[in-house]
């Protein structure tokens, strides 16, 4: 969601690799390049663990993929929604305005072209201008580390009740940095059951899946 550069600490471990202008994985029996360019977009324009921890899960095949409609949300560099194309579904990544140039380029550069005609690129600030997107209208809906800002939680929380039906798998793969990542995962609580689906300690990361709970009908 946030668009914000910073100053090249690569001195720092583990911050060397986000400045790089590339990197390189392989996932969906692909070789996957991903332009990076942090100086122009930040945190928008790198890879960080919890997206190659969500696209090592989708690969594991937990969640069926194939035939599936896919919402990618603050997509960033596209390589989780690219891995998810690559498995099989019809994937709609988004981001912010400023950043949606830099991710088509990486979704182009990585699928095929019959991969790219069930695959849309597209902007998506949260909570504004929904009604572009179907009503509840996707099996799954992903996002990696896009639960770190606070001011931005009532209006993610808004996007993913739109885009989820009761049958949507929502899976929200990040770190617990913070007290405030909790209160998100309380706040999500209120109108989703959520639960734990994956711990990857080397990274120490977390995936998450939650789902609209049922409506109960008065009788």
């Amino acid at each position: 969601m946030a668009l914000v550069p910073y100053e090249n600490h690569t001195s720092l471990p583990g911050l060397s690799k986000l400045h790089e202008p590339s990197a390189t994985f392989h996932f969906a029996k692909h070789k996957i390049h991903i332009r990076q360019d942090w100086k122009r977009l930040g945190v928008a324009a790198v890879v960080w663990d919890a997206a190659v921890v969500l696209c090592t899960f989708l690969e594991l095949g937990s969640i069926a993929l194939e035939g599936s409609s896919a919402v990618e949300l603050g997509a960033g560099t596209g390589l989780v929604g690219i891995v998810a194309a690559l498995l099989g579904a019809k994937v709609t990544i988004t981001d912010r305005e400023p950043a949606v140039e830099f991710l088509e380029s990486n979704v182009q550069a990585n699928l095929p072209l019959d991969f790219q005609a069930r695959t849309k690129v597209t902007e998506l600030t949260w909570g504004e201008s929904l009604d572009r997107f179907e009503r509840g209208g996707y099996d799954l809906v992903l996002g990696a580390d896009i639960v770190y800002l606070e001011e931005t939680f009532p209006d993610l929380l808004k996007t993913l009740e739109y885009l989820s039906s009761e049958r949507t798998v929502i899976l929200l793969s990040c770190r617990i940095r913070y007290e405030r990542d909790q209160d998100f995962l309380k706040m999500l609580q209120q109108g989703f059951t959520v639960e734990e689906v994956h711990y990857e300690p080397e990274r120490d990361v977390h995936i998450y899946k939650a789902q609209k709970c049922r409506v109960k009908e008065d009788l």
